[in-house]
């Protein structure tokens, strides 16, 4: 699932009883870097720490990887090939992005360690350039053109990839804190000054039936839907 190729698995290995650089694939340590941090978080991800995890010296990764960044890049990169594994675009473009969007925050669920880290980057790999082109292709077909359905695509991605990792790092939490936050729309929310804070108190009884889903799908909704209407004011003014 990466960009590079799978290299087969060897039998031999190398002094000490670690493998030889060629046996390392770029996937293989793709694999090991993921595991690494989803068990003990972003900062224990060191090229020392992969080599012992992988049972080779951390100069045969680095000959893989010239530093830590082309590493995280490359992270970046395998969470948007998971998203994208599979993926048709749908025969209407609103249904093409409510897709995607899913499929990157399923991806983000799926490695929350992974995307806090790396969803802010910028990969400049395969992946990146053909989510890139099926997104701006649904906008095209929506009827946006030039610098707006490039402004779209960027706020699109953005907001989905915002949406997915704040989810991402709310899991990371410890379980009090995250059942402390859970209930404060259940108590703290509840209870507050319906004299001070009468549009709160308004819908107070509301607010803690709203889970993730709830957000994530209104949110790429209202995205949706804006984009519906920039692109017929686009239409009405071609049509002028």
């Amino acid at each position: 699932m990466t960009d590079s190729g799978n290299q087969p698995a060897a039998t031999g290995t190398a002094r000490r009883g670690r493998p030889n650089a060629p046996f390392l694939n770029v996937a293989l340590i793709l694999d090991t870097a993921m595991a690494i941090i989803e068990r003990d978080g972003p900062d224990a991800l060191t090229f020392r720490r992969l080599g012992t995890e992988l049972g080779a010296d951390h100069s045969s990764v680095l000959r893989r990887f010239g530093s830590k960044d082309d590493l995280l890049l490359a992270l970046a990169a395998r969470l948007m090939e998971e998203a994208l594994e599979g993926f048709v675009p749908e025969p209407d473009w609103r249904q093409t992005l409510a897709s995607l969007a899913r499929r990157t925050r399923a991806a983000c669920r799926a490695h929350p360690g992974v995307a806090v880290l790396v969803a802010a980057r910028t990969s400049r790999r395969a992946a990146e350039f053909q989510g890139a082109d099926i997104v701006i292709g649904a906008l095209l077909e929506a009827g946006l053109r030039g610098r707006e359905a490039a402004s779209y695509y960027r706020a699109l991605v953005d907001a989905a990839l915002a949406l997915s990792t704040y989810e991402a790092s709310v899991s990371l939490l410890d379980e009090q804190a995250r059942e402390g936050d859970h209930q404060a729309w259940q108590r703290e929310y509840l209870a507050a000054s319906p004299k001070k804070y009468p549009h709160l108190a308004s819908v107070a009884h509301h607010l803690a039936d709203i889970d993730a889903e709830d957000q994530f799908e209104t949110t790429i909704g209202l995205f949706i839907d804006a984009i519906e209407v920039r692109a017929r004011r686009a239409r009405d003014r071609d049509d002028a």
